[in-house]
């Protein structure tokens, strides 16, 4: 998977391609949008606001999907996605956090690299108010898109070079958030 979204990334329908993988990842899909929206900003960086705009219009879009698995599902999908993430312990004490905490989790998860399915099917499960939860969506998510944008924007050129110079390095980086996330 994770090779074909970065042959992806070049492709003439890159920008289709990194909105279906905005709206797996909020729902069921392993693989952050990030390793196609990185790529794809280095290389046009004049695109940057375009694919942090794609990257946030799927994830929100996902972020429903998975709110649904969570609300109707439940029982069935969301706890076969939880489980096969080996998160169902964890999940019932992040459920219970949504009483108190609902609107601050959906805020502080959604901006890191853990993975957002985990907090749609939650908001789900826990019948956390929808528009809340769509409100905070848009915003954490366009947060986290469009400042890893504005990194690549600002600083594309130097990021480029030491990804080009140490790939190795980058590419573990990248694994061990992956994995860390999970």
């Amino acid at each position: 998977a994770y090779d074909w979204m970065m042959r992806m990334a070049g492709h003439e329908k890159a920008g289709q391609a990194l909105f279906g993988i905005s709206v797996l990842e909020s729902s069921v899909f392993p693989i952050p949008p990030d390793v196609m929206l990185i790529p794809m900003v280095l290389a046009r960086p004049e695109r940057a606001w375009l694919y942090a705009a794609i990257c946030t219009a799927g994830s929100v879009l996902g972020g429903i999907a998975g709110y649904a698995i969570g609300y109707f599902l439940y029982e069935t999908l969301g706890q076969w996605v939880i489980s096969t993430y080996g998160l169902a312990h964890q999940f019932e004490a992040y459920r219970a956090a949504y009483n108190e905490w609902g609107l601050w989790i959906i805020l502080i998860k959604g901006a890191t690299p853990i993975p957002y399915k985990i907090v749609t099917i939650a908001s789900g499960a826990a019948a956390f108010n929808f528009w809340v939860f769509l409100g905070a969506s848009m915003v954490t998510r366009g947060v986290r898109f469009f400042l890893v944008a504005a990194r690549l924007y600002g600083f594309g050129t130097t990021i480029g070079d030491f990804i080009e110079r140490r790939g190795t390095v980058v590419s573990t980086g990248f694994v061990v958030l992956l994995v860390g996330g999970f």
